[in-house]
């Protein structure tokens, strides 16, 4: 990992020499280190206290919530302000079975408490089980309002939106709501989609169209899986649940085990989720996507980005995508950026070092490296250099 940090600061001094802010794009630099190392060491780790980690419990407008909160060491009545929170951010993690306790989202927040931000992270309890819903929009929504409004966490109202994965659209959707949209000032958005439905013909067919072309890429199962435990709650035959957990469960042991005679188990509800999560021809998804349940087809369209007018947005957007990426492919990030208000979005292309949301290098000693990853860490250091603009000037 030291090589990472090595490529990292060589890249931030090129920056350095021509940028305003020395010392952020320094710290930029530690920080990009910082989420490279996950949990092991970094200069960032060895130069700042460890955050505190708590849990939080908080109402707003009678709804009850919980959350991580994660701050740097701050002192009692934050009386020494450099180690003060500098910003807030909610930090919304995708759906994905440890929720917000994900070993990776743990560290990410901590990278953030570190560089001076207060981060939220939500608990939203359909995650755990792969399930999504529209309501999530307005937990995230709560999260920040509950966030934006101490002023201890959030000086001088500064505070933003990190989504990763699906949880991009409840953050968009959640940014749009009358009580916290004027508060918004910024979203980074790792991974997400415009069109959910197009992004469901991916994951499911792993094709996707771009400029008049279709192209293909081996879609991550993980899609496939959410689609199939988003579907229960919309199922009135509960013999379904048990049939999906035993699929999926096979599927776990082998990638190619015949789930046809489970699926010859199903009601007729529970065989159009299933003739959707393994159908591969983009032609057929239209008519299969219709067959889902009435009520699961409301919810998805609810959470369809591409339903909304964004214009409405008062955040700027700093959108992030991976090339490669196997879940959601990397046009709904471009689709996503062209339907925010003018000027408002920026989009950062990633194309060999991310993948979904993780982060992976080659060795510093291969051509591939230097000719292809340094640009990515560019890249990268740009999106952390303009995630830490958000914290206003030091004090």
């Amino acid at each position: 990992m030291n090589r990472i940090r090595q490529v990292t600061i060589g890249v931030v001094v090129l920056a350095m020499l021509s940028g305003c802010s020395p010392m952020r794009h320094y710290q930029a630099a530690l920080v990009l280190h910082d989420l490279a190392a996950g949990n092991t060491g970094s200069r960032l780790k060895k130069t700042t206290p460890e955050p505190q980690r708590k849990l939080v419990s908080y109402t707003v407008m009678g709804r009850s919530h919980e959350a991580d909160l994660y701050l740097p060491d701050v002192l009692e009545g934050c009386q020494a302000r450099s180690r003060c929170p500098r910003a807030a951010i909610v930090v919304v993690p995708g759906a994905v079975p440890q929720g917000k306790d994900d070993p990776r989202l743990v560290a990410f927040a901590t990278t953030l408490a570190r560089a001076g931000f207060a981060v939220l992270a939500p608990e939203i309890r359909g995650f755990r089980k792969l399930r999504i819903h529209p309501s999530d929009a307005r937990t995230v929504a709560d999260s920040f309002f509950w966030l934006a409004s101490n002023r201890e966490l959030a000086p001088g109202g500064r505070a933003g939106m990190f989504a990763f994965s699906y949880s991009a659209g409840p953050a968009l959707l959640a940014a749009l709501e009358d009580d916290i949209r004027e508060q918004v000032r910024f979203i980074v958005a790792v991974g997400g989609y415009h069109d959910l439905q197009r992004a469901m013909r991916f994951f499911t067919t792993g094709w996707f169209e771009y400029e008049g072309k279709w192209h293909y890429i081996i879609p991550d199962d993980t899609g496939k899986m959410v689609l199939t435990y988003a579907s229960l709650p919309y199922l009135a035959d509960k013999r379904d649940h048990a049939v999906f957990d035993h699929m999926v469960t096979l599927r776990m042991h082998d990638q190619k085990a015949d789930l046809s005679p489970l699926a010859r188990e199903l009601s007729n509800e529970g065989r159009s989720v299933y003739a959707l999560a393994v159908n591969d021809d983009p032609a057929r998804f239209p008519d299969l996507f219709d067959r889902l349940p009435r009520a699961m087809k409301q919810d998805i369209a609810l959470l369809d980005l591409a339903r909304h007018d964004l214009k409405p947005l008062k955040a700027q957007l700093i959108i992030v995508h991976g090339m490669n990426d196997n879940l959601i492919p990397y046009p709904e990030s471009l689709s996503l950026a062209a339907a925010a208000p003018k000027g408002q979005a920026r989009m950062f292309h990633i194309h060999r070092v991310l993948g979904h949301v993780d982060l992976r290098f080659r060795d510093i000693l291969t051509w591939r490296f230097w000719a292809e990853d340094i640009p990515d860490l560019w890249r990268l250091w740009r999106v952390v250099d303009l995630l830490l603009a958000q914290r206003g000037e030091a004090p």
